[in-house]
């Protein structure tokens, strides 16, 4: 019997599983993963879960019994020692080697670690898995806690929101001139700042953390100011500190199989190919060119991770199914949800459609082509600039700003124009 191996656990790897079932895969299917739990969603984790809206149980993907029902073979708290291309295998750390005829890479991203003095004092969390979250939900109590949030992306502005949420004092770090400077424009930067302070954070950009202070367990923080050479240090007082200072792709497996990594992430066709004909990979360990903007991009993403497992499971059954679904994100932080269509590398105009002080969408466009758009509390705009997107349609820039004008009504009967 041919058998075919994940390795990840995440959404690509929980995707994979069902999607390969789905194409017509009849054969042995083995799941390894070095968690602890089933597969489960990661973007409640510092929300919903960490609110204590809902339980380990209520993050699964998918209940026990769904994979005992597809014949899945789970093996968890597992680590895979290195791959075996020639011998078509891989070979687990406890010694046992498993063969394979296709073999899937959801390796996923880990935290990226902080390497500062004090840095392995106790409560200094980070945000990624679910052991992550249950350990710093441990150390969180009733009373108001002095908490410094070393990061300002997505995942730091978050985590940020709930525990303000939940009554804590937040004190967020950003080396950056700005909060999320490597994913959007000015204009959404400084929304989001004012959004965060309005609720009672403290932000500082511009601002280098020097070291953790403590004996045993953090105290405090040092840090400097990036935009004054001779500035004082600056020390903030904690609780605990959090880190969200991004990711490290997990590529380790594949560049020892000898495939071909670049720009810290397995490259892979559009058919999620890797080049190894019997190796395939899926989800945030990738990269590859994107569909609509021609770039090659690695995107961090769980619509991505699992518009690739389709891919990938349809490859691996002889089926050509090629990932040409427009990009998109979303985070949500108090009253407000952003949804972000497409990739704005490289843009060199914005458009702003604004409905409301909270309501209102920013447009990327490159050469005078709608390339990404970031919609905060207006999913409308943001199903105009998916189809806009994937269709190529071109609007003059006074339509696209103008919120009197129905985009949606718009889009109907135009065609590809640039």
């Amino acid at each position: 019997m041919a058998r075919c191996i994940i390795i990840g656990g995440g959404h690509a790897g929980a995707q994979a599983c069902i999607s390969l079932r789905k194409e017509g895969w009849t054969d042995e299917i083995v799941l390894i993963s070095d968690e602890h739990s089933l597969p489960y969603h990661r973007p409640p984790l510092s929300k919903n879960y960490l609110l204590g809206q809902v339980d380990e149980k209520g993050l699964l993907i998918r209940p026990e019994q769904a994979y005992q029902k597809d014949n899945i073979t789970l093996k968890l708290r597992t680590r895979v020692a290195r791959i075996e291309p020639a011998l078509q295998s891989v070979v687990l750390q406890n010694g046992e080697r498993l063969s394979y005829e296709h073999l899937l890479l959801c390796t996923g991203s880990r935290a990226r670690k902080i390497t500062c003095s004090g840095s392995e004092l106790n409560n200094v969390f980070y945000i990624k898995t679910l052991k992550d979250i249950e350990q710093l939900a441990a150390q969180l109590n009733t009373d108001k806690q002095r908490i410094v949030m070393v990061g300002g992306g997505y995942i730091g502005l978050e985590t940020a929101a709930v525990l303000n949420k939940m009554g804590h004092q937040i004190t967020l770090l950003e080396q950056a001139p700005r909060l999320l400077a490597r994913v959007t424009a000015p204009f959404i930067s400084e929304f989001y700042q004012q959004l965060h302070q309005q609720h009672g954070v403290e932000i500082h950009t511009n601002t280098q953390v020097l070291a953790f202070t403590g004996e045993q367990t953090v105290t405090g923080v040092r840090c400097k100011t990036l935009t004054q050479l001779d500035a004082p240090e600056q020390y903030f007082n904690a609780d605990l500190v959090i880190v969200g200072i991004g990711a490290e792709i997990n590529t380790e497996l594949a560049e020892q199989a000898g495939l071909l990594v670049e720009q810290n992430g397995i490259v892979v066709n559009e058919l999620c190919q890797t080049t190894d004909k019997n190796i395939y990979a899926a989800g945030d360990c990738t990269i590859g060119i994107e569909h609509h903007s021609g770039i090659a991009s690695r995107i961090e993403s769980v619509p991505n991770a699992l518009a690739q497992a389709k891919t990938a499971a349809a490859t691996i059954c002889g089926k050509h199914q090629a990932v040409t679904s427009v990009p998109w994100f979303w985070s949500d932080q108090y009253d407000c949800k952003i949804q972000i269509a497409g990739l704005n590398h490289g843009y060199d105009n914005t458009v702003l459609r604004q409905h409301s002080s909270n309501s209102f969408s920013l447009w990327y466009l490159k050469q005078g082509r709608i390339i990404a758009a970031d919609c905060i509390n207006t999913a409308k705009d943001f199903m105009a600039a998916k189809k806009i997107i994937d269709k190529k349609i071109s609007l003059p820039i006074d339509m696209i700003g103008n919120t009197d004008i129905d985009l949606i009504k718009q889009l109907s009967g135009r065609s590809q124009a640039i």
